[in-house]
C-alpha cells in the first residue's frame, strides 16, 4: 500500500492543496455570510436568501471539501511516514482543532436558522480571523519543519 501512495504522491499532494484552499475560502465565507444574516432584518427575504446561501457554503464546499482534506492528508501522512515527525502532531492538532471550528460553525447556522445570535457581528469579525492564523502556522509548520 505504501509503495503505490509513494507513487501517486505528487497527485495527492496537488490534490490536498486544492481542497485545502476550498475549506479555507469556505472557512473564511461562512462567519461572513452569518455577519450579514444577522445584520438583515429577521424574518426577511434576505434573511432567507442568507439561510440559503449559507446552507449552499456548507453542503456544496465546505463539508466535502473537509472529508476530502482529511482523505488525502492522512493518505499523505501515511505515504511519507509524517506521524513520527513533530511538526506533524503540531500540525494535526491544528487541522482538529480547524475541523472542530468548522463544526461550531454548522452549530452556528442552526441557531441562526431557528432564529438565535448568541454572537455580535463583532464577535463574530474577530472569530473569521481563526483559520487564516491557524493557516499561517500550518504553513510554517510544513514547509520549515521546524521539530
Amino acid at each position: 500500500m505504501n509503495a503505490f501512495l509513494a507513487t501517486i504522491y505528487v497527485w495527492l499532494k496537488a490534490g490536498h492543496i486544492i481542497f485545502v484552499i476550498f475549506w479555507m475560502a469556505g472557512l473564511f465565507m461562512l462567519p461572513r455570510y452569518y455577519i450579514y444574516h444577522q445584520e438583515a432584518e429577521p424574518g426577511s427575504v434576505e434573511a432567507e436568501r442568507w439561510l440559503d446561501r449559507e446552507a449552499k457554503l456548507r453542503k456544496i464546499i465546505l463539508t466535502p471539501s473537509l472529508i476530502v482534506v482529511w482523505v488525502l492528508g492522512l493518505a499523505l501522512a501515511v505515504s511519507t511516514g509524517a506521524f513520527a515527525q513533530g511538526w506533524f502532531h503540531a500540525k494535526f492538532l491544528l487541522i482538529v482543532l480547524l475541523t472542530g471550528y468548522h463544526g461550531w460553525l454548522s452549530a452556528y447556522g442552526r441557531k441562526l436558522a431557528r432564529g438565535e445570535q448568541p454572537l455580535s457581528g463583532k464577535r463574530l469579525r474577530l472569530l473569521n480571523e481563526i483559520p487564516g492564523l491557524a493557516a499561517a502556522v500550518i504553513v510554517i509548520l510544513v514547509v520549515a519543519k521546524p521539530f
